[in-house]
């Protein structure tokens, strides 16, 4: 199933509050991505429904193994992206904004080919 950007972006805001904060609600995705409360609420019953997202009584989201999977990913480029970035001496949050519109678009092959770069400039340092 493809998942759209808006969803990628929910989703890694989603792992990047909880290992940042623990719990998480819709309150603090919409104050992390400046959003409106109600057009987060509209995007988590959309996640929810999609199986991607579970909310508790409490109102506290946690990513099912689907979303965990995505958010993962997601986030793994974005790290990786913005390091390299950085490396190759662009502001950090230049490179963060960069990486961040990338994340979503480069392709598998790509991406695996940048991380197999990293990891042999790295390991020789």
């Amino acid at each position: 199933m493809k998942i759209h950007q808006s969803a990628e972006d929910y989703l890694e805001t989603i792992l990047i509050l909880r290992e940042r904060k623990g719990l998480v609600r819709s309150i603090d995705v919409a104050g992390e991505l400046g959003f409106s409360k109600a057009s987060v609420s509209v995007a988590m019953k959309k996640l929810r429904e999609s199986g991607y997202v579970l909310m508790d009584e409490d109102g506290l989201l946690s990513l099912t193994e689907s979303g965990q999977k995505v958010a993962s990913r997601i986030y793994a480029r974005h790290r990786l992206l913005t390091e390299f970035f950085v490396q190759l001496g662009v502001d950090e949050k230049v490179a963060a904004a960069d990486a961040c519109r990338i994340e979503h678009d480069i392709s598998e092959e790509t991406f695996t080919k940048l991380l197999e770069h990293a990891r042999r400039n790295t390991s020789g340092e």
